[in-house]
């Protein structure tokens, strides 16, 4: 049954009343990020190589966008509780900024509570620094090629020294083993510290480093760089070879710093963020923090980060176990 006139006239009332009421509202605008105070978790102590770049950038995003944003240290299992606290954030405005170890983790833990390419999203690469193959100067080993023929002499022999199984510099002596198919003994420490200091008191025949541990003993001739892991010489040492150079299969490997956000920071919080860090770029005061560090800044963008993890996480999962590194 038809509807009839006096229903249609309320009907066609009602629909040119509505439609005449959302002409009238004013449209509201998008809210512009940051539209209130935001974090950046560091997962690990203060003080520290990822701290200190988080603080400058977060002073940086303070002056130029108005608008408070606040370290947060959250250390512990090596560095999954910070990053559960912000895959599991949703204010859209909590950060995260952490190094290579996010694409270590999930090889290292059963259940590390975050899956790092669904729980977060990739911001940038803030920096990277070459991991270094070191021995003490009175070596007999002048130059990678020797190291490594000595290691495919005497299995087992030749010692390399890391700050610990499972972190970046650990792994980067076992991708070697893995690639060049050397069997290195390897001789974990407490830290990067003990592990320099195991090195130049000849407790160990060569370690895995960064450049914050060595380029002083480098500089003083006590130590000698044989080569950097990554695929590609480092401007820091132009002169020290790439171990791809004596091991194409190798994977280059670095220690890198990254910024994340929670799986719902927006599209316009990622570019604002990205605007608002070019001037770092160049000539500021990361750069030159980082530079002391033996590291270079990059803040290059999403793809590359997401790259890096892409790559990484496979290789870590297949390295650990061919290592039989026990998962937690």
């Amino acid at each position: 049954m038809s509807p009839g006139p006096a229903t249609a006239i309320l009907r066609r009332r009602l629909l040119l009343g509505t439609g005449l009421g959302a002409i009238a509202r004013p449209l509201r605008a998008q809210e512009a990020w940051p539209s209130r105070a935001s974090r950046i978790i560091v997962p690990f102590a203060p003080g520290g190589t990822t701290d200190i770049p988080a603080r400058i950038i977060a002073d940086n995003l303070a002056r130029r966008l108005d608008k408070a944003f606040v370290v947060e240290n959250r250390s512990g299992a090596g560095g999954a509780v910070g990053i559960r606290a912000v895959a599991q954030a949703t204010d859209g405005h909590t950060l995260l900024h952490t190094t290579s170890a996010i694409a270590v983790l999930p090889a290292l833990q059963r259940a590390p509570g975050f899956d790092p390419l669904l729980d977060l999203v990739p911001v940038t690469l803030t920096a990277a620094s070459p991991i270094l193959l070191v021995v003490r100067a009175d070596s007999p080993f002048r130059d990678a090629g020797a190291y490594l023929a000595r290691a495919l002499a005497a299995p087992g022999q030749v010692s390399f020294g890391s700050s610990g199984i499972g972190t970046t510099v650990h792994l980067a002596g076992e991708v070697l083993r893995a690639r060049g198919s050397v069997d290195l003994l390897h001789v974990p420490y407490r830290g990067s510290a003990p592990s320099a200091t195991a090195l130049l008191a000849g407790e160990v025949d060569s370690g895995f480093l960064s450049p914050i541990e060595v380029l002083p003993h480098i500089r003083s001739g006590r130590l000698r760089a044989l080569a950097t892991c990554a695929r590609d010489r480092s401007a820091l040492l132009p002169d020290v070879p790439s171990l791809t150079e004596f091991v194409p299969s190798y994977d280059g490997v670095q220690l890198w710093f990254g910024l994340f956000g929670a799986r719902d920071l927006s599209a316009d919080a990622i570019a604002t963020l990205l605007r608002e860090l070019a001037p770092l770029r160049r000539g500021s005061v990361l750069t030159e923090r980082m530079a002391e560090l033996g590291a270079e800044t990059l803040l290059d963008g999403p793809e590359p980060l997401a790259a890096r993890l892409r790559a990484e996480l496979p290789l870590w999962k297949t390295i650990a176990e061919r290592a039989g590194i026990p998962r937690e």
